[in-house]
């Protein structure tokens, strides 16, 4: 005969239990229960094992865990979970990468029937088409101002109606009229809440980040960085590039306008000195930016013009344009 096990074993296996897996794990998704069935948690298990855990039980219990486990350890991070477990939630020990480990949960949904009372989390639209109802069913369908019309001895909807908002409660014409459709318009899963990592907690959304998303918003405050030291003259790496640059350019203004100059202010005030110069030293560049021949080939076609033979005169043909 098995021994039964008090409630108060249950809870210190608990707490062993949890413990041992905040001593095991770094990384931990707080997801949200609402309305998942102890088949689907167990089939959500499964999936993950391997290296993932998931731990369910009372809020008030976890915390209490937690709050005597970091006590022990002397790990204020632990402390950072407590306010995540609000409601009905669970936790996900992991090992594996924050990111597969989330979607691999979001997999296990599985649909539900609108019942009364319940909040609709999406809106709900009943499609046209024929419901396979028997006339005498019409009555649901008028008391929800569905347009109806009776096809071969069945009620067929004439066009897609709305019937639940997202947020409204579920009101029992709507949830009968639904079932007898057969249709289970909500689906029901864990959904990750809150990611834990090594005593930093974060939005899960930031796993969808990219390498690019990550670049591009380093670059963006650089960016902001720069623009801020400029403004305050005040020195940084990202700005010194744009202060020497500035400062060159002052220094090459107060030489243009003064007998004053420098090495590398010499060349501007040659070329202003003397246009010509400049439209010299363009000429190159614009002829190899339009694919124009090189001096060489050039001084080639000029050559071959050269060698051919003049084209004989009238006066060679022994007459004039005047005979």
């Amino acid at each position: 005969m098995a021994v039964k096990t008090s409630k108060a074993e249950k809870k210190i296996k608990y707490d062993h239990k949890l413990c041992q897996l905040l001593d095991d794990y770094t990384q931990i998704l707080i997801a949200a229960a609402d309305n998942v069935g102890s088949n689907q948690l167990q089939n959500i298990r499964r999936g993950l094992r391997g290296d993932s855990v998931v731990l369910m039980g009372k809020n008030t219990m976890m915390k209490r865990s937690i709050r005597i486990h970091s006590e022990k350890t002397g790990n204020k991070a632990f402390l950072n979970l407590i306010p995540l477990l609000v409601g009905n939630v669970g936790l996900i020990f992991t090992k594996g990468d924050l990111k597969e480990v989330s979607e691999e949960v979001a997999k296990y949904k599985v649909g539900a029937p609108a019942r009364v009372g319940l909040v609709a989390p999406v809106d709900v639209v009943v499609p046209p088409g024929n419901t396979g109802l028997d006339p005498s069913q019409t009555s649901f369908f008028q008391v929800l101002n569905i347009p109806t019309k009776i096809n071969k001895g069945t009620v067929e909807i004439v066009t897609a109606v709305d019937l639940i908002k997202k947020g409204d409660k579920v009101g029992s014409s709507e949830a009968a009229l639904l079932a007898k459709l057969g249709i289970r318009p909500f689906s029901y899963g864990l959904v990750v809440l809150t990611v834990y990592d090594n005593g930093s907690v974060f939005n899960p959304e930031v796993l969808d980040l990219t390498e690019d998303d990550l670049v591009g918003k380093f670059a963006s405050g650089v960016s902001l960085v720069t623009s801020l030291a400029l403004a305050i003259s005040y020195p940084t790496l990202a700005a010194a590039p744009h202060m020497f640059i500035n400062a060159y350019k002052n220094l090459l203004a107060i030489a243009v306008e003064t007998e004053y100059s420098f090495p590398q202010a010499d060349k501007v005030k040659e070329y202003l000195a003397d246009p010509s110069k400049f439209a010299v030293a363009a000429a190159p560049v614009a002829a190899a930016a339009s694919g124009a021949a090189t001096p060489a080939a050039a001084a080639a076609k000029e050559e071959e013009k050269k060698e051919e033979p003049a084209e004989e005169s009238d006066d060679d043909m022994g007459f004039s344009l005047f005979d």
